[in-house]
């Protein structure tokens, strides 16, 4: 099955796009994408894994659905394109990056610029229809995101996993979490972050450090 996926990715992932639940979620997908707006544009669904190829995975920051309104999704978990209002999570993150390690808060959310540092940015769902959150969960995209968190796990070391809220932090039993680096805080959506689970958690700088300390070069949040 033609899956266009970035290559490196393509060649880890190509037995997984052969069982029978991903080809019953590709049918579905396209059938939505069909006859529903859905989001991201079909061409972004992997933005991800384009971005980042699978040996320049550094850090895992895993969202759980794609935003749901016009324009905003890119295939990037917590990312909005360019000129789009940032959503409430998006300007949490920033403001944390600017309380932990002292930098301004960018102009744009599109966070393209972390996946091309090897910030893969996954969301265990990556397909959504409009307006309409959750509503391509149990699909079959979570039995995929799991294998390439497992995949990321098994096959490399010392990558840094940012687990935040309660979904994201179940998916630490698929990290071995003596060779990886896992990080958990409250998520950064308001209802979270407002009652003190997510300013001050310092992942940024923490990240850093812990690239620092292997001699890796840092990322530039």
């Amino acid at each position: 099955m033609l899956v266009k996926i970035e290559e490196s990715w393509f060649s880890k992932l190509k037995v997984e796009f052969e069982k029978p639940y991903f080809k019953s979620l590709v049918a579905f997908v396209k059938e939505e994408y069909t006859a529903q707006r859905c989001f991201p544009p079909g061409n972004q669904i992997f933005a991800a894994f384009d971005n980042t190829p699978f040996d320049q995975v550094k850090v895992v920051i895993l969202g759980q659905d794609p935003y749901h309104g016009p324009n905003q999704a890119n295939g990037l978990c917590f990312s909005v394109n360019d000129g789009v209002l940032k959503p409430p999570s998006l300007k949490n993150i920033f403001r944390e990056i600017q309380e932990d390690l002292k930098t301004p808060i960018p102009q744009s959310g599109n966070l393209e610029r972390w996946a091309q540092q090897g910030v893969f940015l996954l969301n265990a769902t990556l397909t959504v229809r409009a307006h309409q959150a959750g509503s391509h969960q149990n699909k079959g995209w979570e039995q995929f995101t799991d294998k390439v968190i497992e995949l990321i796990s098994k096959e490399k070391e010392g990558v840094v996993f940012l687990l935040w809220g309660g979904y994201a932090k179940r998916k630490i039993k698929l990290i071995d979490t003596e060779k990886h680096l896992v990080l958990t805080s409250g998520h950064p959506s308001p209802l979270s972050a407002n009652r003190g689970f997510w300013f001050g958690n310092k992942h940024f700088s923490r990240a850093n450090e812990y690239f620092e300390n292997r001699g890796i070069k840092t990322i530039k949040w």
